[in-house]
């Protein structure tokens, strides 16, 4: 078999059969999980580099990679007929080519990486024009789950138009790295909000309201905590922000 059939045949695969991708997707999981992701598409991995190197029209192979893989998951979606499951699909398919197939490809350092990792962000974008997903490596993924990732006040940023550099969520990420991680109370709360999150955020995408849901959490939680910090009420803020990710997480991080 040829470096060029492994390769596209092997992709897909990297993208469709990440078993249980947000399950593992969690502060203490993720490196184990990840390294075993790594170690069992290395051969595939492998074989897209030895091709690009073997190819004559380098950039049309990796357009060619890039395709295989979002028209893989193009259609796996449209196997299913109920539009929750493909909704639900879809967002599994994102975490996936996030936290897993792109720092893959990135952690292999071959010649074809980057390039590689560029062309899949066009087809994917192409396949799937609501999405907004780009590569990262494993550390910053990883490194993410102590300094960067805010996730639910991120999503509901994000809903509102916001950009990731805006003065609410560096407002944010200040409380939490000059105040919460400064005591063994507030980063325990970060460690477990990190441990929950992303599957309250998971969840919410999947509902139909989603964006009257993260206007509402803004609205009711985000906002006033905003103010509180402004204020300098920090331990205000950290009731308001512990009680909203309680009664965020009784509605839904238990959905199915």
């Amino acid at each position: 078999m040829s470096f060029y059939t492994t390769a596209i045949e092997g992709l897909p695969g990297m993208l469709l059969d990440v078993e249980d991708p947000i399950g593992n997707f969690k502060r203490k999981r993720y490196p184990t999980a990840f390294e075993a992701y790594y170690e069992q598409h290395l051969g595939t991995l492998e074989a897209l580099e030895n091709g690009y190197q073997q190819v004559i029209d380098k950039e049309q192979y990796l357009t060619n990679m890039a395709e295989a893989v979002a028209a893989g998951a193009e259609e796996a979606l449209m196997r299913e007929k109920k539009k929750s499951k493909r909704a639900n699909l879809l967002v599994d398919y994102n975490l996936s080519l996030v936290v897993y197939l792109y720092p893959a490809v990135l952690k292999y350092e071959g010649e074809s990486g980057k390039l590689f990792s560029e062309k899949l962000c066009v087809a994917w974008k192409q396949h799937f024009p609501d999405t907004n997903v780009s590569p990262a490596t494993f550390e910053q993924i990883n490194g993410g789950f102590k300094r960067k990732f805010c996730y639910i006040t991120t999503a509901a940023c994000t809903t509102l138009g916001k950009p990731d550099d805006c003065y609410e969520l560096n407002c944010f990420r200040n409380y939490r790295d000059t105040y919460l991680l400064t005591t063994d109370e507030g980063e325990a709360i970060v460690q477990e909000y990190y441990d929950i999150a992303p599957t309250i955020v998971k969840h919410i995408n999947r509902a139909e309201n989603s964006r009257e849901i993260y206007a509402s959490i803004w609205e009711e939680y985000l906002s006033p905590c905003l103010h509180l910090i402004e204020e300098d009420r920090k331990e205000d803020c950290q009731v308001l922000y512990t009680k909203m990710v309680r009664n965020l997480e009784k509605e839904y991080f238990y959905k199915n």
